[in-house]
């Protein structure tokens, strides 16, 4: 069953509200008081430690999630990286913690909504998880939009908070503050303050959830990685300079046993407010903190469902879209069970030991790093790479061990029953319907047992779908590509040759070695990629810009003529383009890239038909080249072209980076130089950024 894609709606402002809303609730509004009582004032410490030991696993997050910018983040990562048995676990599990963590964060929203309407909090809960529901329903745009008005609230009330409450304390005496608020700065030894750490460092667990998201956001590559450093700073600097402030302000004994701390040192220092101005922006604020992280977690857990659905790891309804485009079946099913929990349990006890299963999550998500890589599949082509591999990712794998210890032995144990319930599942339920295995077994190829090919494919079209990125120079590629004509009678060997000089020619390499290197006709070397299309590619130990010969047959070349393809496999009995394509050993993910993005402009609606009566070399190009990064102009006197006539190209001014690089001057091809004049009739091919290329057509409407 071939399932839909989730649109990409979302920018790097979505990500980072999904991201910051994710980590700020009960762990800023709540939990500060609680672990005082663990470390005492070395709390604001604890909460900046933890903010560096989530460091490794944001870093593997944002390189697996540039890889495999796939709707179910964490589970998707570690089904495709461990195998689907620890997938099914890291599905469920994941899923029932999201699930917990929004539920227990709308009973907050719902508590501080009481302080100044007296409401009951459970059914509270149900409302407003039944309203994120319903807005999760209509769409992820609408979803995003609340999100980002949610945290810019946040965002605001806090810097305004912490602003005030630093020239609070710093109007203070600090050496007194410091002997009487700061000392001991710990109760409980180095022992509390490392159990502490483990007990806040949940807060942060919220930022890796935005991986489920990942299929929805436009320019992944760049825009996740982003997102989540934006969000991990907000977070760290809220966090550590917030709690600083409670500490300093409030009275050690009454800090330790308040609930809602935030509000108690807002009374300290926003006292200068009309009253009650400064405790209802703290409660405004710790709404929009509650809300955002149960809007965000409702959108975030809807994902896994819709993600195991599509690898039938559960029933395939789940990953249905609704004619609005979102996964219905997965909202509702989300939604029913926060209710579940709200109801028949006391959610933030149960809440607290789901903590446990997130940091084997942490720690699995560390070891994907290493599979994958490890793994050696070439299309493996993360957009970000975490640095200090692999060492920052086993900090993480033992951090995360010992943090789980630290949780204590009723979270151990619900980490236990979930994953003895996911391999039960997998095994009664899945086993039989899933025929992938995951990365991990690319890594027992390398020691001689067997291999996943089903993930490199699948890992092609993730490729395929992300497309080039901003630093693969594909037009200017295709822009200096040579062009063979060929009649039918022309054997493959002739042309192999004739292309082998040109490649001889463009590289500057012996077109023998280079004729010996193309001429192997192994699969993984000529590739059939739509009718009547093949490609022939090589990648070459030395340093080498990437080039291609581009050939066509009108009359088509009889497919019996290669060696090896025979015409079933080519989709056709005759070919009429074929690529030819080298590039360096030294970036074989741009080469996977510009093979994905050629398959797909070649698979497009009539692309043979407009190859084989293009009318010359640059129409041939032409056919090749995005529509949004290319212009041809024809250089006339009246219109707006008028002013590049008579000036050479080097005094020519173009938006951005744009660049011409073909000239078609009365049917004959020019190779432009700087000093090459422009005439009247010169047709131009200029190629650029997108932005650039709209610049340059908005200029050329302009009268």
């Amino acid at each position: 069953m071939k399932h839909e894609k989730l649109a990409k709606e979302l920018g790097l402002s979505d990500v980072y509200a999904i991201a910051t809303g994710a980590m700020f609730s009960s762990g800023f509004f709540l939990l500060p008081g609680i672990a005082a009582a663990e470390t005492g004032p070395s709390v604001f410490l604890a909460y900046f430690v933890s903010g560096l030991i989530v460091l490794p696993t944001m870093f593997s997050v944002a390189e697996l999630a540039t890889a495999m910018p796939r709707a179910g983040g964490t589970y998707y990562i570690i089904d495709r990286s461990l195998g689907p048995m620890i997938g099914t676990i890291g599905g469920y599990g994941s899923w029932l913690a999201l699930v917990l963590k929004s539920a227990f964060a709308l009973i907050g929203m719902g508590a501080y909504i009481s302080i100044f309407f007296e409401v009951p909090i459970i059914p509270v809960a149900i409302i407003l998880t039944i309203v994120f529901g319903i807005l999760n329903v209509v769409g992820a745009k609408e979803t995003t939009f609340l999100q980002k008005v949610l945290v810019a609230a946040l965002v605001t009330i806090m810097a305004f908070y912490i602003i005030q409450g630093v020239f609070a304390v710093f109007n203070m005496d600090i050496v007194k503050i410091t002997k009487e608020q700061f000392t001991p700065f710990f109760i409980d030894g180095y022992y509390g303050f490392f159990a502490t750490v483990g007990m806040v460092f949940v807060s942060y667990a919220g930022l890796t959830k935005v991986a489920s998201i990942a299929e929805e956001v436009k320019n992944p590559d760049r825009n996740i990685p982003l997102g989540m450093f934006l969000a991990i700073a907000t977070a760290v600097v809220v966090y550590v300079i917030g709690v600083y402030i409670m500490v300093a302000l409030l009275e050690p004994a009454a800090f330790r046993e308040d609930l809602t701390p935030v509000a108690t040192a807002g009374e300290v220092f926003l006292d200068w407010l009309p009253e009650p101005t400064g405790l209802i922006l703290v409660v405004i604020a710790a709404v929009a903190a509650f809300a955002s992280t149960g809007n965000a977690g409702i959108m975030s857990a809807s994902r896994y469902p819709m993600a195991m659905a599509r690898d039938k790891l559960i029933n395939e309804r789940f990953a249905q879209l609704s004619k609005l485009g979102t996964p219905l079946w997965s909202v509702v099913a989300t939604v029913l069970m926060m209710i579940f929990f709200l109801v028949a349990f006391n959610v933030a006890e149960v809440a607290k030991l789901a903590s446990a299963f997130q940091l084997l999550l942490f720690g699995l998500l560390n070891l994907a790093v290493i599979v994958m890589r490890e793994s050696k599949i070439e299309e493996y082509d993360p957009g970000f790479n975490s640095p200090f591999y692999p060492w920052i990712q086993i900090i993480g794998i033992i951090l995360s061990i010992i943090l789980i210890f630290e949780m204590g032995g009723l979270s151990i144990l619900f980490t236990l029953i979930v994953s003895v319930f996911g391999i039960i599942w997998f095994k009664y339920y899945a086993a039989d319907k899933v025929d992938r295995q995951g990365a991990i077994f690319h890594v027992h190829a390398r020691l001689g047992e067997n291999k996943d090919q089903g993930l490199e494919h699948e890992m092609r079209t993730i490729l395929r779908e992300k497309g080039l990125r901003q630093e693969d120079p594909y037009e200017e590629m295709i822009s200096r590509a040579h062009v063979l004509e060929f009649s039918s009678s022309t054997s493959y060997d002739e042309i192999l040759k004739a292309v082998s000089d040109d490649f001889a020619e463009q590289l500057g390499k012996n077109p023998n070695e280079l004729y010996d290197m193309l001429s192997q006709l192994e699969e993984d070397r000529i590739i059939p990629i739509a009718k009547g299309v093949a490609l022939n590619h090589a990648r070459m130990k030395e340093k080498v810009e990437p080039e291609m010969v581009l050939v066509r047959v009108k009359d088509g070349l009889e497919v019996d003529k290669l060696k090896n393809l025979d015409s079933k496999k080519a989709g056709s009995e005759k070919l009429n383009c074929l690529l030819f394509f080298i590039s360096s050993d030294e970036n074989t993910g741009q080469h996977l890239r510009i093979l994905a993005h050629v398959a797909e402009m070649v698979g497009t609606k009539n692309f043979l038909s407009r190859w084989v009566n293009a009318e010359n070399e640059a129409e041939l190009k032409e056919i090749l080249l995005r529509d949004e990064r290319f212009i041809r102009l024809i250089l006339n006197p009246d219109d707006k072209t008028d002013e590049f006539i008579g000036k050479m190209i080097k005094d020519v001014s173009l938006p951005g980076q744009s660049l011409i690089t073909i000239i078609r001057r009365k049917d004959q091809i020019k190779i432009p130089h700087g000093i090459t004049v422009l005439q009247e009739g010169d047709e131009l091919s200029i190629i650029g950024e997108i932005e650039d290329i709209k610049e340059l057509k908005k200029l050329l409407k302009e009268n």
